[in-house]
């Protein structure tokens, strides 16, 4: 029996959402753009989708832009920021150093296009200081950008705190949340910042289906250019099947919450007792092994005398 483990990576999809993907898919097939029944009938979805991921994030649903994941998310918060901040002279970004690569590579990017960029090391424990943050801030610092919670040692970062410090030095604040979203609870108002990405398929949604959370009044610049689609800006026809499972993986998200924080909080302090008991058989073994190797050895000729 093969047993799955891998869920930072990608999760399986509930079946409520492949219900609903199958059923967009077959039903659904509208372009929303289009002004006759079909096309409002999946613009009707795409919202009531858009419903329930603000509502997952305790945001306004008119706030919310869909992406194809988070990769696009991270690059349309970070680009598009730095990009409408070009012209002030704000051409400073500032990431932790334990990011994930969507957003470690974009500032490599835009680094290669004449952007200063600061990556902030993290302590022992893997959290980043909002002191050490604060000083390596700037007055032309555009974007701060820290995960809420890290894809491989989990490790969930003080984001309001290190928002407050940032939004002291005039920069705006991008959070990757999309390890975070639909296992714990997040408030984007609480939190602070300014932009939040999110993806589907981290919490038994479909893949090729995110968002971007865009506090109303930031100052961004597309990074797709095209049509009007997503109040003019994310270009580009809607994926309707695949967001309308995301609207259904959300619902189902806000529902699990609050037990499944308790379910897996059981199963994290069952591990961590286990491996403490394995430290401590270890050594007790190591100590008695030095023992033995302490005493002194009986050879045949001892004996013999």
């Amino acid at each position: 029996m093969r047993v799955y483990f891998d869920y930072n990576a990608t999760t399986p999809l509930a079946p409520e959402v492949v219900d609903a993907v199958v059923r967009a898919t077959r039903d659904q097939f509208g372009n929303a753009s289009s002004l006759h029944h079909f096309g409002q009938q999946a613009k009707a979805a795409l919202d009531d989708a858009r419903s329930a991921v603000a509502t997952l994030i305790h945001a306004d649903p008119s706030e919310v832009v869909y992406t194809s994941g988070g990769t696009e998310s991270d690059n349309f918060a970070i680009r598009g920021v730095a990009e409408a901040l070009e012209p002030t002279g704000r051409r400073h970004l500032v990431a932790s150093a334990i990011e994930h690569e969507a957003v470690l590579n974009t500032l490599k990017a835009l680094a290669r296009r004449g952007w200063r960029t600061t990556l902030v090391p993290v302590d022992q424990t893997g959290v980043l200081s909002p002191d050490r943050l604060g000083e390596l801030l700037t007055d032309d610092t555009a974007v701060v950008s820290v995960m809420q919670a890290n894809n491989e040692i989990g490790t969930i970062q003080p984001i309001a705190e290190l928002a407050r410090i940032a939004h002291e030095r005039g920069a705006l604040v991008h959070t990757d949340a999309v390890q975070s979203v639909g296992k714990i609870s997040v408030d984007v108002r609480a939190l602070g910042v300014d932009l939040l990405s999110l993806s589907a398929h981290k919490f038994n949604g479909p893949k090729g289906a995110g968002a971007l959370w865009v506090k109303r009044g930031t100052r961004m610049q597309p990074i797709l250019t095209g049509g009007k689609h997503e109040r003019n800006r994310r270009a580009g026809t809607e994926n309707v099947p695949a967001i309308v499972g995301m609207g259904v993986a959300a619902r189902l998200a806000v529902g699990k919450l609050a037990p499944e924080a308790v379910r897996v909080g059981a199963l994290r302090d069952r591990l961590g007792a286990s491996v403490s008991r394995m430290r401590g058989s270890a050594a007790s073994r190591v100590r008695r092994l030095k023992e033995n190797l302490r005493r002194p050895r009986r050879t045949a000729e001892s004996v013999w005398r």
